[in-house]
């Protein structure tokens, strides 16, 4: 076990031991703890860099999935807000270039303007990580849905309990069939990332 580093200060213990919890009790409580300790931080962070409030929204989602995703890889050698806060700007950095170099190649002739046109799902058809998600929706990781954005709660709940298409719940969100895939595709990872790991106490 690697014991803390002597400078952490008691806010940065408790999240090590949100760490541990999430880890060796893959807790849910835990993950969803640690998401409500920092989500408004790193969205803010992140507005800055992209001002957007969407793309800021989805980037927030990210950071969480991915630092969620190896959460076994963090040492406790510095606080885990830095190391958190670390992933969502060089993630948010690897957007920034990519959105850079794509812009040259879009033309007026596409009729995209949510510029989602790589993400190519089936409305209809799961995929494995969907029918996890949607196998455990009875006790579909209550505590961190709660804790999404309101916009991706809805799309997760619409998704998910009331089981309708993309195409319905673009329809009945009033949004872009593009962006309800791409924000369903993030929202996705991250859920399927915590309940993958906890699925030992589902």
């Amino acid at each position: 076990m690697v014991v803390p580093g002597p400078n952490l200060s008691d806010k940065a213990m408790h999240d090590y031991r949100l760490v541990q919890e999430a880890i060796n009790n893959k807790s849910e409580k835990a993950y969803a703890e640690l998401m409500d300790r920092y989500r408004d931080s790193i969205y803010f962070m992140l507005l800055k860099m992209v001002n957007s409030k969407d793309d800021a929204d989805d980037l927030t989602i990210e950071a969480f999935g991915k630092a969620f995703r190896k959460l076994h890889q963090y040492t406790p050698n510095y606080a885990f807000s830095t190391w958190l806060f670390k992933i969502a700007s060089n993630n948010c950095i690897d957007f920034i270039r990519k959105k850079k170099k794509n812009t040259f190649s879009l033309n007026r002739s596409m009729d995209d303007s949510d510029g989602e046109m790589e993400i190519d799902v089936k409305a209809d058809v799961l995929n494995p990580e969907e029918t996890f998600i949607k196998d455990q929706k009875i006790q579909l990781m209550q505590d961190v849905v709660k804790k999404l954005k309101p916009r991706y709660r809805t799309l997760v709940e619409l998704r998910y309990f009331k089981e309708l298409s993309y195409e319905e719940i673009a329809e009945q969100l009033d949004l872009p069939l593009g962006t309800v895939k791409a924000q369903l595709f993030r929202a996705r990872e991250f859920l399927f990332q915590i309940m993958k790991n906890t699925e030992g106490s589902i």
